[in-house]
C-alpha cells in the first residue's frame, strides 16, 4: 500500500486549527507570533526539540515570527553557558530567530511596575507567612483555603513593603508579593498565588541590581503580552496555570492579547527527561557532560551523530497530540536510520580484529579495489580500497565449530570479501594462553576479483575486512540505552539502579579502512554490516575515535521481521 503523502500534508493539528479559526476570525491583525521560551538552566533534551519544532515552524507556515526568550525568573542555576547551549541548538536543528532574542530579565523593570499597578489597584498585597504556612492556609483541592491575615492591608502600606523589599531591607524569605484572587478557587493556583519573592542571589544577566525576582506565572504572561505573541503554546502540565495566565493578562490593556495552548509532551522511554535529573546524571559523574551521547540532549545526540533532519522528521511523526504518552526511542532510532541510509558514506571497518593471511597471495603484492561510498548515491563519489596478503576480520566472522545456521567464515568454508574475492580457510592458529583464535589461514580464488566465481558456485555470506598494512587505527565507542528498563522513574525509588551497565562498551583495537583518514569530526558513515558512525569531537590526527550513532536495526524489538532491513 502506498502512503497518500498528500493527505498527510493537508490534515492538521488542533494547534493550527485554532490558530486558523482565530486569523478567520480576524484575530491579532492577521499575525501569528509564536516563541520558544525555555528557563536557561540547563541544556535543552528532545522534549524541548519538540516544542521548538512546533512553535518555528508553526510561524513558518503561517508566515509569521518565533521569538526565542529566555525565561531567567530565577537567577539559581541560570547561567550564560545554558544561554548558549540553547541557542546552539535551535540553529543546529535550523531555526533562525533573526533579531528576535529576549530575556525575561530584560522586562525586570516593566514587571515591576505592573506588580505595583496591581497593588494600586487593590489586587495584589505583601504576605508575611512563612512558605510553610501559605502553603498550609492553601487548602486542600476538596477544602478550600484560608486568607492570610495580611490580605487586607491598605494599597499604601503594600506599596510601601514592597519598595522596601526591592530595597533589599528584609531577609530573604519573610515576605512574598501576592496576587488576590480567590482563596475558596477550585483551581488551586488561583487561591492567592506568589507573584515575587525575596531571593538575595546573584544574577547572571541583572547582576545584584534587584533582590526581588517575580515568579514564572507572573513574568511569563506579561512577557508574551509585551512582545506582542498570538498564540502562547505550552506543555499539558501548563493546563491548569492557563487560568492564572489570562487572570494576569486580564489586568492590563493590551493591543495583541496572546492565547495560551498546551499540547502533550514529548516522554521517550529508557530515558529521562526531568531537568532535575539530567542535572544529577551530570554532577554525579555517571554520564561524562551535557553532551554525553548517551543522554537525550540535543546536543548528546548530535555528538552520537544523530542529524537534525531526523529529529525534524521524529517531531513530525509524532504529532501535536491533547493526552500525554510515552513514545518508544526505536522510533527515533528509526529516523535516523531512515536519514542516514540516504546520505551516509559505507566504508569498511573492524572492531574487533581477526587476523588472516592469505596463503596463495603474492607477499608485497597489493592492489586497489575502487569502490562507491554509495549503493545509490552516485554524487557521493568513490575511493580506493587496498587488498593485500594479510586481512584483518571481525572475529564473529570466524568460528571453529559453528552451528548449523552459521554462514560466515569457518574451516572447509569459502565466503565472499566484500568488493573482493572468495577466500576459503584452510587452517587456523589459537592463543595458547586465552584458547581464542589468533589466526586463520586461507587461499583466494584469483578468478572471483568481479565478486562472482565463473563456475557459477555460490557462498554462504559476503564479510568485510580492511588490510592490515594499510588500515588505520582508530577507537570506537559503543552506545546503547541509558537505562535497562522504559521508565526509570515509574515506582518513585532510586532511578540510578537501573542503570544499564553496557550503555558504552570502548573498543581501542579497532582497525579502519585508508580512505577514513581525512575524516573530521561530526562525518558521519555506514561501517558495512556494523551500524552508523559518527567521528567524535576526541578525535586526533593520529587516533581517530568514532561513536555509534544507531545500529543497522533495532536490536531491541521483541517482534522484527526476519531479515529485514532498510540499510543496503
Amino acid at each position: 500500500m502506498v502512503e497518500d503523502k498528500t493527505a498527510k500534508k493537508t490534515s492538521k493539528d488542533f494547534i493550527r486549527e485554532i490558530i486558523d479559526e482565530d486569523l478567520a476570525a480576524g484575530k491579532n491583525e492577521g499575525r501569528v507570533a509564536t516563541r520558544f521560551p525555555p528557563e536557561p538552566n540547563g541544556y535543552p533534551h528532545i522534549g524541548h526539540a519538540k516544542s521548538i519544532c512546533l512553535n518555528f515552524g508553526i510561524a513558518q507556515e503561517y508566515g509569521g515570527t518565533c521569538n526565542l526568550r529566555m525565561d531567567d525568573t530565577d537567577p539559581e542555576g541560570e547561567s550564560m553557558e545554558y544561554v548558549e547551549a540553547l541557542k546552539r541548538d535551535v540553529k543546529w536543528l535550523g531555526f533562525d530567530w533573526g533579531d528576535r532574542l529576549f530575556f525575561a530579565s530584560d522586562y525586570y523593570d516593566k514587571l515591576y511596575e505592573f506588580a505595583e499597578e496591581l497593588i494600586r489597584q487593590g489586587k495584589a498585597y505583601v504576605c508575611d507567612l512563612s512558605p510553610e504556612e501559605i502553603k498550609a492556609y492553601r487548602g486542600t483541592l476538596t477544602e478550600p483555603g484560608k486568607e492570610s491575615p495580611y490580605r487586607n492591608r491598605s494599597v499604601e502600606e503594600n506599596l510601601d513593603l514592597f519598595r522596601r523589599m526591592k530595597k533589599g531591607e528584609f531577609p530573604e524569605g519573610s515576605r512574598v508579593l501576592r496576587a488576590k484572587i480567590d482563596m475558596s478557587s477550585p483551581n488551586m493556583n488561583l487561591r492567592d498565588p506568589v507573584l515575587y519573592r525575596i531571593k538575595k542571589t546573584h544574577h547572571y544577566r541583572t547582576q545584584d541590581k534587584w533582590c526581588i525576582y517575580p515568579m514564572y506565572d507572573f513574568a511569563h504572561p506579561l512577557s508574551d503580552a509585551l512582545e506582542g505573541i498570538t498564540h502562547s503554546i505550552c506543555t499539558l502540565e501548563f493546563e491548569n496555570n492557563r487560568p492564572l495566565y489570562d487572570w494576569v493578562l486580564d489586568q492590563f490593556s493590551w493591543k495583541i492579547r496572546p492565547r495560551q495552548i498546551e499540547f502533550a509532551r514529548l516522554n521517550l522511554n529508557y530515558t529521562v527527561m526531568s531537568k532535575r535529573i539530567l542535572i544529577e546524571l551530570v554532577e554525579k559523574g555517571v554520564v561524562k557532560g551535557w553532551d554525553d551521547p548517551r543522554l537525550p540532549t540535543i546536543s548528546g545526540m548530535r555528538r552520537r551523530g544523530y542529524t537534525p533532519e531526523a529529529i525534524r522528521t521524529f517531531c513530525d511523526r509524532i504529532g501535536v497530540a491533547k493526552n500525554d504518552s510515552t513514545i518508544d526511542v526505536a522510533l527515533l532510532e528509526d529516523c535516523v536510520r531512515d536519514d542516514l541510509n540516504q546520505k551516509a558514506r559505507r566504508v569498511m571497518a573492524v572492531l574487533r580484529p581477526l587476523k588472516v593471511i592469505i596463503d596463495n597471495y603474492p607477499e608485497g603484492q597489493t592492489e586497489e579495489f575502487v569502490c562507491p561510498y554509495h549503493p545509490k548515491d552516485e554524487s557521493l563519489g568513490m575511493r580506493k580500497v587496498p587488498f593485500s596478503r594479510v586481512l584483518y576480520i571481525e572475529k564473529d566472522d570466524f568460528m571453529v565449530d559453528p552451528p548449523p545456521k552459521f554462514l560466515r567464515l569457518a574451516p572447509g568454508r569459502e565466503v565472499r570479501l566484500r568488493w573482493g574475492y572468495f577466500i576459503r580457510c584452510v587452517d587456523w592458529k589459537k592463543d595458547p594462553q586465552t584458547g581464542e583464535v589468533s589466526e586463520v589461514r586461507c587461499v583466494y580464488d584469483p578468478e572471483t576479483k568481479s565478486g562472482f566465481a565463473p563456475d557459477g558456485r555460490k557462498v554462504g555470506a559476503t564479510i568485510h575486512w580492511v588490510s592490515a598494512f594499510h588500515s588505520i587505527p582508530g577507537e570506537v565507542r559503543l552506545y546503547d540505552r541509558l537505562f535497562l528498563v522504559p521508565d526509570p522513574l515509574a515506582d518513585d525509588g532510586d532511578f540510578l539502579r537501573y542503570l544499564n551497565p553496557n550503555s558504552l562498551e570502548v573498543l581501542k583495537e579497532c582497525r579502519l579502512e585508508p580512505s577514513l583518514a581525512t575524516a573530521s569530526p561530526q562525518d558521519r558513515f555506514q561501517f558495512e554490516r556494523l551500524g552508523y558512525f559518527c567521528v567524535d569531537d576526541d578525535s586526533r590526527p593520529d587516533q581517530l575515535v568514532f561513536n555509534r550513532t544507531v545500529t543497522l536495526r533495532d536490536t531491541w524489538a521483541k517482534v522484527k521481521e526476519k531479515g529485514e532491513t532498510k540499510d543496503k
